[in-house]
């Protein structure tokens, strides 16, 4: 062996696992955050669009609740970095090639774009302004919604975390927060704006389970890692039961709900839905988040 080594000029460089998990709670309030941050542009978009006298209330407090989660997404983003009061450097010494670069960069233009928006509304009381600048606004949310897949996607050795599946699952998760917190903050708009805002809810949970219950049956034929991955989730695995609350919470039950709602005209089961969705993603993303780094890297 030592002769191998010395003919092969070979260098050990890494020779265990990294101990304990990396990525822990401070990036699941990350992604979270962020979700809650861009849903609500995608959809105050929407409402506008759709019910402009009706939903025209909702504009300020929307870019206060927008500000506030992309701030708490910002705040753990530079909390988890290891030399976290250079910061700056990302925009005083840029790596272009870096996707938390492109993203700090992109996300900055977005508060920017929000404060401007905020400015119009609140000070100004320009609504026209306003309303010329949140399609810019929803244009540049959609990279910043994504770029957390990219970083994910970026470690190639968690097979798990592989685009494009993190990517739609960052937008649904987006429209599901978004949905819902609009839901809880809009008590005056009419029931077909909730109805709406229910639906988009509901089929965001549908189309999200489907990905992780697709990913828990087909996943293992990615990758041996993956198969090792998913026994955290199956079976007497330590995340089964944290998985599977996650999924009822955010997913499953919330569907239920919106059928009901929807069928019966039942806004409080709209409020409850939101409620599950929002809280029972954070388990999810934290879940889907932690497994991957249960494998060492040796």
């Amino acid at each position: 062996m030592h002769a191998a080594i010395e003919a092969t000029h070979a260098v050990v460089t890494l020779d265990v696992g990294l101990p304990g998990i990396v990525w822990g709670w401070i990036i699941t309030m990350n992604m979270w955050a962020k979700s809650i941050g861009t849903g609500v542009i995608f959809m105050l978009f929407y409402l506008l669009k759709k019910y402009p006298n009706e939903a025209g209330y909702l504009r300020f407090p929307v870019m206060a609740v927008s500000l506030a989660f992309i701030h708490i997404f910002l705040l753990f983003t530079v909390i988890d970095l290891h030399q976290m009061f250079r910061f700056w450097h990302i925009f005083a010494h840029p790596h272009l090639t870096s996707a938390i670069t492109v993203g700090a960069w992109i996300v900055t233009g977005l508060v920017g774009l929000l404060g401007l928006m905020t400015f119009a509304v609140f000070i100004k009381k320009d609504t026209a302004t306003f309303d010329k600048l949140l399609p810019w606004a929803v244009v540049v949310s959609i990279p910043v919604t994504l770029y957390t897949a990219a970083i994910m996607a970026e470690a190639t050795a968690r097979e798990l975390w592989q685009m494009p599946t993190e990517a739609v699952q960052m937008i649904l998760a987006a429209l599901l927060t978004g949905s819902g917190t609009l839901i809880l903050m809009g008590k005056k708009l009419p029931y077909e704006a909730k109805r709406d805002l229910g639906i988009v809810l509901g089929l965001s949970a549908a189309m999200s389970f489907l990905l992780y219950m697709s990913e828990m049956v087909f996943g293992p034929m990615k990758a041996e890692e993956v198969i090792a991955t998913l026994q955290a989730v199956k079976g007497a695995g330590q995340y089964t039961t944290m998985f599977w609350i996650g999924q009822i919470m955010a997913y499953i039950v919330p569907m239920v709900l919106i059928f009901l709602s929807v069928t019966g005209k039942n806004e409080n089961f709209l409020k409850l839905a939101a409620v599950l969705a929002i809280a029972g993603l954070w388990i999810v993303k934290h879940v889907w988040l932690v497994i991957p780094q249960l494998l060492n890297l040796s």
